[in-house]
């Protein structure tokens, strides 16, 4: 034993259904219900304004259903893009989202560039989101904790903030994306980094750049969490076979990101619950602590079925949260 915090218990997310919204209200309470009956933890969706001319579901609605649909299940913004907006009435319909269900909120945010007319179009100009991320979150973080906030910056200037009440317990936040400048972005912001199409390697090399940037560049208050939650979301193809399953959530990847599905085939796992567990191990083994999946099958009750069992065994595969090794590896600096 090294007299470290143990880590966050493994937790699992999924977005039921893609088309979840088009089905009817009584549809839509059973496909939550049966997320929950599947032992399932939350359900997440992505965030978007106008994406691919015109596409999305605002994150903070979106939340604000699925936190009404069902009333034990944790509610995921994966991810909600924070330079599109000002950060006082995000703060604002956060605090709002923790009285409709308080302890079941995790807001995870992105800076989005997927699409850069997306950004253009809400009068933000691409090259300076990431600093206006960083200004906002930064805000954002202050006025959840209560703090009366004034700020002058780059993008933002205002005097008295303030929102209350306070959300009780706090908010988790998280901070998504690829690049060494999001996984920074994470350690001095968030209680963890949500990796998305990353090999092993690479996200092994994320969680050491998160402590290192952690324990140096922490830009809030509150210190950096002793055992950070580190989460991975990534689209899942269920089915009889890889090739199956591949068919399944092939297409749904390039419809809705107009790129051939080639591109993602490599950090898309598919096939049966076996090859699901087998896909998400060593990422566990890593020090990520809760998966974030969009499920794609030929029958949405069955996948949501077999995410829970996916759910059920990667928990049995790490049954007292995490080892000692691997705590070392996520929260000391190298």
């Amino acid at each position: 034993m090294t007299g470290r915090p143990a880590a966050p218990p493994i937790r699992v997310g999924v977005t039921p259904d893609v088309k979840l919204w088009s089905r009817p209200w009584a549809e839509r309470r059973r496909m939550l219900e049966l997320v929950a009956d599947a032992g399932i933890d939350h359900v997440f969706f992505a965030d978007h304004v106008s994406f691919r001319i015109g596409h999305g579901n605002d994150g903070m609605v979106t939340a604000a259903a699925l936190a009404n649909l069902h009333p034990t299940l944790g509610v995921y913004l994966g991810v909600y893009l924070l330079p599109l907006r000002h950060p006082i009435p995000v703060a604002r319909q956060l605090a709002n989202l923790a009285e409709m269900a308080p302890g079941r909120i995790s807001f995870g945010v992105g800076i989005g560039g997927d699409d850069r007319h997306e950004v253009e179009v809400c009068g933000v100009d691409p090259r300076t989101r990431g600093r206006r991320t960083d200004e906002s979150l930064g805000i954002v973080l202050r006025l959840l904790a209560g703090e009366t906030v004034d700020h002058a910056g780059e993008f933002f200037s205002f005097e008295e903030a303030r929102i209350v009440p306070v959300p009780d317990p706090p908010i988790p936040s998280y901070v998504g994306g690829r690049s060494d400048a999001a996984i920074r972005r994470a350690g001095r912001f968030a209680d963890g980094w949500l990796g998305i199409w990353c090999t092993v390697e690479h996200y092994r090399a994320a969680l050491r750049l998160y402590a290192e940037t952690a324990a140096a560049e922490r830009a809030i208050d509150a210190p950096a969490p002793e055992a950070p939650d580190h989460g991975i979301q990534l689209w899942i193809g269920l089915g009889d076979s890889r090739e199956e399953a591949a068919s399944w959530v092939g297409p749904e990847l390039e419809r809705f990101y107009r790129v051939p599905f080639r591109a993602f085939e490599k950090y898309t796992p598919c096939g049966t619950v076996d090859d699901i567990v087998e896909f998400f191990m060593p990422y566990l083994d890593a020090g990520c602590r809760h998966i974030n999946m969009t499920l794609c099958g030929g029958n949405p009750d069955e996948a949501i079925l077999a995410a829970g069992e996916v759910a059920r065994r990667l928990r049995q595969a790490d049954p007292l949260g995490v080892s000692a090794r691997t705590v070392d590896a996520v929260t000391t600096p190298k």
